[in-house]
């Protein structure tokens, strides 16, 4: 086997925690008082520095790489990218250097896990439809609720962002954490992204279900495609103070001051009627889904679009839980949207989140499966069916390290979780950061890439050997060899081996 090294430097007094990973015999020298030495086995040790010990070196693991290869890896768009317009849902948007969307996450663009009958999402969505239709009657015994699960994911970044009320120094805008075709469209970061050209045409009372695109990390509990739910309210001074004792008196708006309670355009009353039916329809949904008894909390918070905020929490298994984020909408936005003589909620949550917890479902990433074993589980004769998610499969975990130095600039956590993506798709489970050694010209890392072992070892090692040594498919990659011991090209990711 071969072993990944973590490796010190000369005057590595940034070293904060080394690891170092031996997989075969081996006597290492680790500290001038500690010798470690093993036989077939694998073994971590930690080393903390001190004041005095920055001089240390390990004259055994240095050597190694001065023999390897130095490929830069930086998130910009190639030239060569650019001049080809992105196809997408039968449109064609012409790309620029904002430009970060994977071939991983296009293909799964369209897939509406949501809409497909019996997925476990599915019963989530179909579960909080058929209480809201039965809690919620228009005065026409119609539903109050409309429905919206099919809306286009490509919005414009006025639409994701602006009509939202963010800020452009807002740190949800990164490029980071979007997914961007270009400067001016992007994958929507959230359903809330529908939410002024529903109220635009007119609409009290929505929901709007889709799948939403974020950059994320690697693990059980993280994927950059999940699925929401948003719902909005809007109630005019007759909606909302019907069973209001001298209701004639009362009014919806004043030109008050802004408090960490209401905003300035509210006067109490009716931001406190607002505030009631939201946490009282929310408590209602919550109860319909996880039925009697269950202790809910409020949690004061933030959001642009929305003041107050509040995130409601959920005791589960003897673990409060945050399951979803609500507040009353901020009038301006309201207002933009045209319903300027009205004031309303808005809730958002996560399908997957929901399923989680309801289905026991252990892992993010089994939403996507298309396996037999997965699926007909929730193939059940009432949505209402309590469901135990049972496991497919039993396989160990096993767990890869690769180290490479980090480049200057132009290098985010998230462009290397999306190179994973591409590669591997799902079979890798966690990427997480083990350690990081910082230069004062240079920084590197030691990344650990697990997964279970489903596949043959030799495939296994194939492709951990591809998400090291081609990255070309979704970097800009320029090759070059390191001019003497110790010396080694800038921005330039080194993998060892």
């Amino acid at each position: 086997m071969r072993p990944a090294l973590f490796l010190l430097f000369p005057q590595c007094s940034g070293v904060r925690r080394c690891t170092l990973t031996v997989t075969r015999q081996c006597r290492w020298t680790w500290n001038p008082r500690v010798i470690i030495s093993g036989t077939a086995i694998q073994s971590a040790f930690q080393y903390a520095t001190i004041s005095g010990f920055a001089k240390f070196q390990n004259n055994m693991i240095t050597p190694s790489l001065r023999k390897e290869c130095l490929r830069t890896i930086t998130s910009r768009t190639s030239k060569s990218d650019i001049s080809s317009p992105l196809e997408l849902l039968g449109r064609e948007y012409p790309r620029d250097n904002y430009t970060n969307v994977s071939s991983k996450i296009l293909s799964l663009v369209g897939k509406n896990l949501h809409n497909q009958k019996y997925h476990p999402l599915w019963l989530i969505k179909e579960r909080i439809k058929e209480h809201v239709y039965k809690e919620y009657i228009g005065r026409f015994g119609n539903p109050l609720f409309s429905v919206y699960d099919n809306l286009c994911p490509i919005v414009t970044t006025e639409q994701n962002f602006d009509r939202l009320l963010i800020p452009l120094d807002h740190p949800s805008r990164k490029k980071g954490d979007n997914y961007y075709l270009n400067h001016t469209h992007m994958l929507r970061a959230h359903t809330s992204a529908h939410q002024w050209d529903l109220m635009h045409s007119g609409l009290d009372a929505f929901l709007v279900v889709g799948d939403v695109y974020r950059r994320d990390e690697i693990d059980s509990s993280h994927y950059p495609v999940f699925h929401q739910m948003e719902c909005v309210r809007l109630f005019s001074s007759h909606e909302l103070f019907a069973e209001v004792d001298n209701r004639d008196g009362c009014q919806l708006f004043e030109q008050g001051f802004h408090t960490p309670k209401k905003q300035e355009t509210h006067t109490l009353e009716a931001m406190k009627l607002v505030e009631f039916q939201l946490k009282h329809t929310l408590s209602k949904l919550i109860t319909h889904l996880f039925g009697e008894g269950l202790k809910i909390r409020w949690v004061d918070c933030h959001f642009p679009f929305t003041h107050p905020s509040f995130e409601m929490e959920i005791e589960f298994q003897g673990e409060w839980m945050e399951v979803l984020g609500c507040g009353v909408m901020e009038q301006q936005l309201v207002n933009s949207a045209g319903a300027h003589d009205k004031i309303g909620w808005a809730f958002g949550l996560g399908l997957e989140r929901l399923a989680m917890i309801l289905y026991s479902i252990p892992d993010i990433r089994l939403f996507w499966s298309e396996s037999e074993l997965f699926l007909k589980q929730f193939r059940v004769s009432d949505i209402n069916e309590k469901v135990q998610f049972q496991p497919i499969s039993k396989f160990p975990f096993l767990s890869n390290d690769i180290s490479f130095w980090l480049p200057s600039e132009g290098y985010l956590e998230n462009d290397f979780y999306d190179l994973v993506r591409s590669v591997a798709g799902d079979i890798v489970e966690e990427v997480s950061l083990i350690d990081q050694y910082k230069h004062p010209n240079q920084s590197f890392a030691h990344i650990s890439v697990g997964c279970k072992k489903n596949r043959p070892s030799a495939v296994m090692t194939q492709l951990l050997h591809t998400i090291e040594s081609d990255p070309q498919s979704f970097f800009e990659i320029e090759y070059s060899a390191s001019s003497s011991p110790g010396q080694f090209t800038k921005s330039a990711i080194t993998v060892i081996y």
